[in-house]
């Protein structure tokens, strides 16, 4: 009755993971030779984990990454694809996110820009930072349906508030006006007084990203935000989709592409 008691207490004390725990000490007789300071610990560690694993399955829930099981841990450089793997996972254990930078990755279609964008952004959420993952080509309709509801406004504070945005296929397709005017005040809130980190990913070469953005006023304000704090990814290589056809067992690690 008393241990009952206890588990339901810890249940609305919201101790999950602690309740769990102190059922399988119980069973286990291995436990009954620990003392009682021991267990504590063991108790106290378990919901620490157990509060660690559900915020980081919330956070990769709310991220929406195209490729979630994307990690740095498998990730794959090498001369032939101008990726260096070192450098790369020290950009990723580094302070990119706190500083809020920009990090561009470019390359070919087919290279994995995409994977690695979400490699970076997932351990950032293993590091309990926000992020959110967006098409760029398909912003302009997502966009006209969030002004036509009246909710373009909540969306941008809430983006702002976010720590890392994904924007993958940066200058795939033509900009509209209006598309780059709320565009705009995206980047302008990243650069503002608690700079945010954004992650690019696209096939175009920065030298013809103010072609691409149109307005040349509006192109310049733009670019001097997410440059001004950049870290760039060069990759090359032949595309890792053709690599996949040409190996259909290989199924590991980074040949997920784009």
């Amino acid at each position: 009755m008393l241990l009952n008691d206890t588990l339901q207490r810890l249940g609305e004390l919201r101790l999950a993971g602690m309740a769990r725990a102190l059922e399988e000490q119980l069973t286990n007789s291995a436990c009954a030779s620990l003392g009682f300071e021991e267990r504590l610990a063991l108790l106290v560690d378990r919901e620490l984990n157990h509060r660690h694993d559900r915020r980081l399955a919330g956070l990769l829930k709310r991220a929406k990454l195209k490729y979630p099981q994307a990690c740095i841990e498998d990730v794959r450089g090498g001369t032939a694809r101008g990726l260096n793997r070192s450098s790369f996972t020290q950009l990723a254990l580094s302070r990119w996110v706190e500083q809020g930078l920009t990090v561009s990755i470019i390359g070919p279609t087919g290279s994995g820009k995409s994977w690695l964008a979400c490699a970076l952004a997932q351990q950032a959420c293993r590091r309990a930072h926000s992020a959110l993952y967006l098409r760029v080509p398909r912003l302009a309709e997502e966009l006209r349906i969030l002004h036509g509801k009246g909710g373009f406004a909540a969306w941008l504070a809430a983006l702002a508030r976010t720590e890392v945005l994904v924007l993958d296929d940066w200058a795939l397709a033509p900009l509209e006006p209006a598309t780059r005017a709320d565009l705009m005040e995206v980047i302008d809130d990243r650069a503002g007084t608690r700079c945010r980190a954004t992650i690019l990913t696209t096939q175009l070469p920065v030298e013809h990203w103010h072609a691409w953005l149109g307005d040349p006023t509006m192109a310049d304000a733009i670019l001097d935000r997410l440059l001004s704090r950049e870290q760039r990814i060069n990759l090359k290589g032949e595309s890792l989709r053709r690599k996949a056809a040409d190996k259909p067992e290989d199924t590991g690690g980074e040949d997920t592409p784009n």
